[in-house]
C-alpha cells in the first residue's frame, strides 16, 4: 500500500564468529561494488571467542538489477569469516499475516499504523479462529478468513491456515492477541517469523489473568513483552518490553485497560523492528539496531 522511494536502498545482516577484519572486509566489498554506506551498527558479545553481529544500510546503483549477483557473490567473504547472513531489499515490501481472536486493541493499532504508512508492510490476508472481527478487518479492505480451531481439530486447522499464507506469500506472521497455542511443526515452518504478544512482563506473570494475578501482588508497574514464539511456550527472544507505572489505586479491570495500551505499543514496536530487518536473533536473545 505504502511504496518507498529508496528502490537502490539494501541491507546487510551478518552473524558469525567475532575475529579481525571482518568490518574491513565487508566495507571493502561494498566499496568495490560502489555502494555508498549510510548506516552501520555493530555489536560483539566478546572480542575474544565471542559473537559478532553487524547491520549495513547502503545505497547501490541499479541494486534491483544487481541483486542476484551480489546474493552470489558475497558468499566468498561469507564463506571466509564463516558468516550466517542475509540481504534485503528495501523497495521489496514485505507481506505480514495477522492471526486475531476476539480482542480487536492490537489489530486495531496496527492496522491504524499501516493506513496511515507508520508500518510500510503489505498485509495481505487477516485469519481468526472466530468471527469477531470480520467487519472490521474487510473496512479496510483485507480479505479475512475464519479458520474454527478445536483441540480435536487443530492439525486439520493449521494447515488450512498454512494453505492460506502460502497462497497470499507471507512473509512473517503477527499474533494480535491471538489466543490459541501454534503446534511444533508450525513453529518450525515459520522459525523467527512468528511475533506474539504477550500480556504480561516477562517472565513474571505467565499463563491465564496476568492482570488479576498483578493485582492480587500488588504490583507497582505493569508491561508487555513482544517476542518471538518457539516451542516453548512464552520463552521465545523477547524484541521489545513496555511498562507502565501503577498504582494501589488501579483495579484489576483498570490494569487490564492500562495493559491493553502497554500491549498495542509494544507489538507495533517489535513490528516496526522486524520489518526493517532491525532484528537479529542470537541463541534465545536478539539483537534490536534502533
Amino acid at each position: 500500500m505504502h511504496q518507498t522511494n529508496l528502490s537502490n536502498r539494501a541491507r546487510l545482516l551478518i552473524s558469525c564468529p567475532d575475529q579481525p577484519g571482518i568490518v574491513a572486509a565487508v566495507s571493502q566489498y561494498l566499496r568495490d561494488q560502489q555502494a555508498n554506506i549510510v548506516q552501520s551498527d555493530q555489536y560483539s558479545t566478546d572480542p575474544e571467542g565471542g559473537m559478532f553481529f553487524m547491520r549495513i544500510e547502503f545505497n547501490l546503483p541499479a541494486f534491483e538489477e544487481r541483486y542476484e549477483y551480489i546474493c552470489n557473490d558475497f558468499s566468498r567473504i561469507a564463506e571466509d569469516f564463516q558468516m550466517s547472513w542475509r540481504l534485503e531489499q528495501e523497495r521489496k515490501m514485505k507481506k505480514m499475516a495477522i492471526f486475531v481472536s476476539k480482542e480487536d486493541h492490537c489489530l486495531l493499532e496496527l492496522l491504524w499504523r499501516w493506513r496511515s504508512g507508520e508500518l510500510e508492510v503489505d498485509i495481505p490476508v487477516v485469519l481468526s479462529n472466530h468471527e469477531h472481527l470480520r467487519d472490521i478487518v474487510e473496512s479496510y479492505g483485507i480479505p479475512f478468513y475464519h479458520v474454527p480451531v478445536t483441540k480435536d481439530t487443530k492439525p486439520e486447522a493449521e494447515q488450512k491456515q498454512k494453505e492460506i499464507l502460502q497462497n497470499y506469500g507471507i512473509d512473517f506472521i503477527v499474533l494480535a492477541r491471538y489466543m490459541q497455542i501454534l503446534s511444533g511443526d508450525f513453529v518450525q515452518a515459520y522459525r523467527h517469523k512468528v511475533i506474539n504478544i504477550h500480556h504480561s512482563f516477562l517472565p513474571a506473570f505467565i499463563g491465564a489473568n496476568p492482570y488479576k494475578k498483578a493485582f492480587d501482588r500488588g504490583v507497582k508497574l505493569i508491561g508487555a513483552t513482544a517476542h518471538y514464539i518457539t516451542d516453548d511456550l512464552d520463552e521465545g527472544p523477547i524484541i521489545e518490553q513496555e511498562v507502565l507505572r501503577v498504582n494501589h489505586r488501579y483495579s484489576a479491570e483498570q490494569l487490564k485497560i492500562a495493559g491493553r495500551n502497554v500491549e498495542k505499543i509494544a507489538l507495533a514496536r517489535a513490528v516496526d523492528w522486524h520489518i526493517n530487518d532491525k532484528v537479529l536473533v542470537h541463541e534465545n536473545k536478539t539483537l534490536v539496531f534502533n
